[in-house]
Parts: C-alpha cells; sequence; structure tokens
C-alpha cells in the first residue's frame, strides 16, 4: 500500500538514529519515495552522506544550505508529503512539537505538514515517563497525531525499561496498514474477544480454553480499514495495536459492564469472546480445601451479553455473533441469530481438526437471513478479513 506514496522522515538526535537506515530501506523497498529531514543534532549521530545515498535525495537540515539565496521550503515539503513520520524523536522534539517551538527545519516541516504526522519516541526509561514527556504526547494526539509507541527493551544507558523505538519493520507495517483500504473510516466498531473467568474462590475459577486469537485478529483488520476500535478483552496474554482502545475485563459482569456502556455509541458490535455461561452462586471467600466429601458447587447463569445488545440494538446498528457448537451446528447457529437479533452470525465448528481454541487457523461458516456461506480452513488473520467484508456489506 505505499507503493507511489511520498514521505518525509524526520529524524532527531537520538541514538536509535541509525534504525532509520532500515526504515527508509523498508518504505524504499515498499515502493515510497523518501525525503530526509534531520535536526542538526540528528547529523551526530548519523551522517547525511548516509542517508542521501539510501533515498537518492538529498537530505534537508538547515533553511539556507547555501549562500546563493537559495532555501529549503518547508511549505512545499509539507504540500509533498502523503505523510511525515519523525523516528527517532527524541523528548526535546516532542517538546517542541508539542509547543510549536519552530527553531529548526524539521519542526517548521512539522508546522506545515498537510499530511498525516506518525511519531516514533526514543528515549531513556525515565525521561519517557516523565510527566512532561506524557503530557506533550497527550497534546499530539490530541492534535490528531498518530503515537508508535516505543517498547520495553535494553536501552542505550544501559537500564531496561519502555523508551526503545518501535523496530523500523514494525514502523513501516504500521504505515503501510494506514494507507489501507479504509471502507470502515470514521466507524466505530465494539468487538469482544477471549475467555472469561468465574471465579470459585481466590485461586480457581470457570473458564474455558479462548486464545483471543480471532477477536484480536478480528480488531487489527478493523483498525487497519480505518475504524476506531474498542476491544474488550477476557484474561489473555495477546497484544494489540497501540491505535486500538483496549479494555481488560476478568468476568461476564465486566464485560457486560463495558459492552452495553459502549455499544450505545458503536456502529457495529463482533461478539466474539468465549463468554462462560454460568458462574458459581457463591465465591468462597478462602481457597477451598480439599475435603472427605465431594464438593458441590451450584451455578447459576451469567449475563446474556449478545440477548442485551440485540435488545439495545438501533436502526443503523449491526450486531454480529459467534456461535460454537459441537452438534446440530447450523440449526443451533440458526436459532441463535433469530433469538438474539443479530444481522449475521459467525458458526465455528470443533469438527474441523485444528481449528477454533488456541488454534492460528479457523474454518467458519456465515449464516444470516440471507442463507449460508462456507469458507475454507485459513489463518485467523484472513478469516477476519472474511468477516469484516461481510460487516462492510451492511455497513
Amino acid at each position: 500500500m505505499l507503493k507511489g506514496k511520498k514521505i518525509v522522515l524526520g529524524i532527531t538526535g537520538s541514538i536509535a538514529a541509525y534504525k532509520s537506515c532500515y526504515i527508509i530501506r523498508g518504505l524504499i523497498k515498499a515502493g515510497a519515495e523518501v525525503q530526509v529531514v534531520i535536526t542538526p543534532s540528528g547529523k551526530e549521530f548519523i551522517t547525511p552522506i548516509t542517508l542521501s545515498t539510501l533515498t537518492q535525495k538529498p537530505v534537508v537540515s538547515e533553511f539556507f544550505s547555501q549562500r546563493d539565496g537559495t532555501w529549503n521550503s518547508h511549505v512545499k515539503l509539507g504540500l509533498w508529503a502523503d505523510a511525515m513520520l519523525i523516528a527517532p524523536c527524541t523528548a526535546s522534539t516532542l517538546g517542541k512539537m508539542a509547543n510549536g517551538v519552530a527553531d529548526n527545519m524539521l519542526v517548521t516541516t512539522y508546522l506545515s505538514m498537510k499530511a498525516p504526522v506518525f511519531i516514533a519516541p526514543a528515549m531513556d526509561l525515565d525521561m519517557y515517563q516523565h510527566p512532561t514527556t506524557q503530557q506533550n504526547m497527550n497534546r499530539l494526539r490530541s492534535f490528531g497525531n498518530q503515537i508508535i509507541e516505543p517498547q520495553s527493551g535494553f536501552l542505550a544507558s544501559g537500564l531496561e525499561g519502555k523508551g526503545r523505538m518501535e523496530e523500523p519493520e514494525n514502523i513501516v507495517a504500521y504505515l503501510d496498514r494506514f494507507f489501507e483500504n479504509k471502507d470502515l473510516q470514521g466507524k466505530h466498531i465494539l468487538i469482544t474477544a477471549g475467555p472469561t473467568y468465574e471465579k470459585i474462590d481466590p485461586v480457581r475459577f470457570i473458564g474455558n480454553y479462548s486464545s483471543g486469537k480471532m477477536g484480536f485478529a478480528l480488531a487489527e483488520e478493523c483498525e487497519r480499514r480505518g475504524a476506531e476500535v474498542t476491544l474488550i478483552a477476557g484474561p489473555v496474554s495477546m497484544k494489540c495495536s497501540a491505535g486500538i482502545h483496549r479494555i481488560d475485563i476478568e468476568s461476564c459482569e465486566e464485560m457486560y459492564n463495558a459492552a452495553t456502556t459502549h455499544f450505545a455509541h458503536a456502529d457495529a458490535a463482533i461478539l466474539c469472546a468465549a463468554v462462560a455461561d454460568f458462574r458459581p452462586e457463591d465465591i468462597a471467600s478462602e481457597k477451598i480445601k480439599r475435603g472427605e466429601d465431594d464438593l458441590t458447587i451450584r451455578l447459576k447463569p451469567t449475563h446474556d451479553i449478545a440477548s442485551r445488545l440485540g435488545q439495545m440494538k438501533k436502526q443503523g446498528q449491526v450486531l454480529v455473533g459467534f456461535a460454537l457448537e459441537t452438534n446440530d451446528e447450523v440449526v443451533n447457529a440458526q436459532k441463535k441469530l433469530q433469538k438474539k437479533n443479530l444481522d449475521f452470525i459467525v458458526l465455528n465448528s470443533l469438527q474441523h481438526e485444528g481449528t477454533c481454541f488456541q488454534s492460528n487457523d479457523n474454518q467458519i461458516s456465515i449464516l444470516s437471513s440471507n442463507g449460508q456461506v462456507d469458507f475454507d480452513k485459513k489463518p485467523k488473520d484472513e478469516v477476519a478479513k472474511d468477516i469484516v467484508d461481510e460487516l462492510v456489506k451492511r455497513l
């Protein structure tokens, strides 16, 4: 998706500046045209000749590069670009951008930029955690800039913590996703994912084998296609894109409260979570000890989130459910489709080996009032595309 795109790459005075070479290589390999703008301190870490060799363009650093009356126009760069990426971006440059301190070519270009701006911070962990830095990043987000969050890892100071610039290949992939099909632009999609845990006592719970992989793949696909995504995630170890609004929950009660709150403002909801249908009637305050008699746990139903959202659904909203059946699969899925007022339902089957729980693959059928469409087994990120394609038709 980067083919033919014009990217202004801003480089600041960080030890991570050497990684900009890999960013340039990745962007050019993807078909983009790259113009580097570097701060004076950035040239202390990497030379313009290296950057110019990679981009096949002169590097812009000063307002006036010669004494013959020619000058570098930040306005033209702002009009030329399809996107601006500042990577690495130091705490100093973050502060200047957030407060309009236009004392170098990079910040001046930023202030003139008409295209979307992406910022990949890089600094030591204490600088990153400082309230000033956090405030500056929040202010830049409020301007519409996208922050590519740094990662935790080994830092140049010898310490370990958050502040390490995201890896070049991930930064390039982030930009590539931005330019993908945006048929969900302006839409707010609510997604539930993973299992719920219903406590028996402080150390035990009722749950299931859901890994959250399908729900997270759906969240990533919706975000790639321009949607504002709210992901309500059960207790899983998976990570998601920084642009996704993630709400971590544990129980059905918590998922119910979050889902009913956020569905009111959503254009669609995809209910992919494997929510426990029952929870213990009483939760022991202390660990239950092994005894001579059999242990009896009385259960009561949890909230039916799909039914409640089906009751709440307003004209124009789309509600998508999931069904995992072990027998009479299509019949049971059709009943659920009608009963819960869903627009379509995604049927999983345990009969398909190597799919469903914990697997990287899935094989689904989509059922609606228009009939049934069966799909081949494929990776869950590809399955997510099939499901979102169906969602887009209805939105």
